[in-house]
């Protein structure tokens, strides 16, 4: 049987397939070390991406290709799909522009780099859309494994090996546990597809090997998103990559691991929300606590941020606690508002560190008198995570959250999150004071790079945006 497959719906990744393997040509052909020319064609592609994305929410309806008569489709282009995509290729817009700066100043490969960078982007992309358990698994690898390859471009640079190794590490236990999970959930079901899966496993829900497998499948992606107990390599490993890769990981990364989490608690288990709802709850209140807790011991600014990623997943989380409702759509919100903000502080901590090349927190006193521009977008981006005014975006995001959760019936959950909330006020607001407080030496007027400086601004206007007029976030995630 010929299967017929629909190139609409599958353009976007294609397109950045087909981008990851013109640069690997173009590599041949191009001198050495030019990075250039290879930016361009990385940020070509990924707009192209984009241009399927838009294009298919223009059109509306819902796409299904790779589908098996009477058992389910592979791969659906539905609303969902678009958000999570179209939020995946802007991020990707943005880390390349990061990846531009990056590369002109560094003895990386550029086209190992830019290959390795739309493999994750093209793995990311597939995911929102995968609705079967295998395709789950290995779009999920996909943005996996080109991450830590990232990371160890970084060569001679003792902290970027230990990290590369240790993102190693944890996506191969990580995906031994998922496997495990998914190979019970089809022996027990004889299903792959998500849709019938819930039906299929109602029958088995009161086995032991029921819930050994939802837990296992749990387990496994709560390793993509550095959820508690699974949250022990993000310091180090944010710290020791690349700045853009430390932010490919905070966003894309992140955003491809709740999208197969919510897909496969919202889509694949709904009829066993009452197993894993709790775990959820628990898991959620613990990953901010953590995340928030251990963000207050930092002094190095991209540890910081790795402990607050990690406490943003947490909020992220709390949403899916709740059973029933469409509660993907509070978790959807608050991952692209949080996206926006959190890839403008790495843009301006990686315009920064060209200057201070230990990343203390100290290096970033003063930063007000010397470089006013990149001060004020730090303070609006940290201002932002903290949900302070004039960052009403990340507010909104976290009263987006909270709703959801009191009305979910959890209000033990909506108070762990506004403690945590206001421990997270001290380490934002400690952060922005020292931009604008005198140092003995104010850092020195450097211009900042042109794609670098790009990146900023639109971190900045896509956030001043959902500040201005954040009912657009919910229209779109509706």
């Amino acid at each position: 049987m010929i299967q017929s497959i629909d190139y609409v719906a599958i353009g976007a990744p294609l397109a950045l397939a087909l981008a990851a393997g013109l640069v690997l040509l173009l590599d041949v052909f191009l001198p050495r070390r030019t990075p250039g020319p290879l930016g361009l064609v990385t940020l070509a592609g990924v707009v192209v991406a984009g241009g399927f994305v838009a294009a298919q929410a223009l059109g509306g309806g819902e796409r299904r290709t790779f589908c098996t008569a009477g058992a389910g489709c592979s791969f659906v282009v539905d609303g969902f799909t678009l958000v999570l995509s179209g939020l995946v290729l802007g991020a990707g817009v943005v880390v390349v522009l990061l990846s531009m700066t990056e590369l002109a100043e560094r003895r990386i490969p550029p086209g190992e780099w830019y290959f390795l960078l739309l493999c994750a982007l093209t793995g990311a992309v597939l995911l929102p859309a995968a609705r079967d358990l295998a395709t789950l698994v290995v779009a999920l690898e996909l943005v996996s494994l080109p991450v830590f390859a990232l990371t160890a471009l970084k060569r001679y640079d003792g902290r970027a090996s230990e990290a590369a190794l240790k993102l190693f590490l944890v996506s191969v236990v990580s995906t031994a546990v998922t496997l495990f999970g998914v190979s019970l959930l089809y022996g027990l079901t004889g299903t792959l597809y998500l849709e019938p899966l819930s039906a299929a496993l109602s029958g088995a829900a009161a086995s032991g090997a029921a819930s050994v497998a939802v837990v296992l499948v749990l387990a496994g992606f709560a390793f993509k998103v550095a959820a508690v107990p699974f949250h022990f390599w993000a310091g180090d490993v944010y710290q020791g990559a690349p700045v853009p890769v430390a932010a490919l990981l905070s966003v894309v990364s992140k955003a491809a691991g709740f999208a197969g989490l919510i897909l496969i608690l919202t889509v694949g288990l709904p009829g066993q929300a009452a197993l894993w709802a709790p775990v959820v709850a628990v898991v959620a209140a613990l990953t901010m606590t953590a995340g928030n807790v251990l963000a207050l011991r930092q002094r190095a600014a991209l540890r910081l941020l790795a402990w607050s990623s990690v406490a943003q997943s947490g909020y992220i989380l709390a949403p899916l606690a709740v059973i029933g409702g469409s509660v993907r759509d509070a978790s959807v919100a608050y991952l692209v508002i949080y996206a926006a903000m959190n890839l403008g502080a790495f843009a301006v901590v990686m315009m920064v560190s060209r200057t201070a090349a230990r990343g203390e927190l100290d290096d970033y006193r003063g930063l007000a008198f010397g470089r006013p521009w990149a001060a004020v977008a730090l303070a609006f981006f940290l201002l932002c995570l903290a949900g302070l005014p004039p960052g009403l975006a990340g507010l909104f995001a976290k009263v987006v959250v909270f709703r959801q959760i009191v009305e979910g019936g959890l209000g033990w959950l909506a108070v762990v999150m506004a403690v945590n909330t206001v421990i997270g006020l001290y380490y934002y607001i400690a952060w922005t004071a020292r931009l604008f407080t005198p140092a003995p030496a104010p850092p020195a007027r450097v211009s900042a790079p042109v794609p670098a400086a790009l990146a900023v601004g639109i971190a900045v206007l896509v956030t001043l945006a959902f500040s201005v007029a954040p009912q657009l976030v919910l229209a779109v995630v509706g």
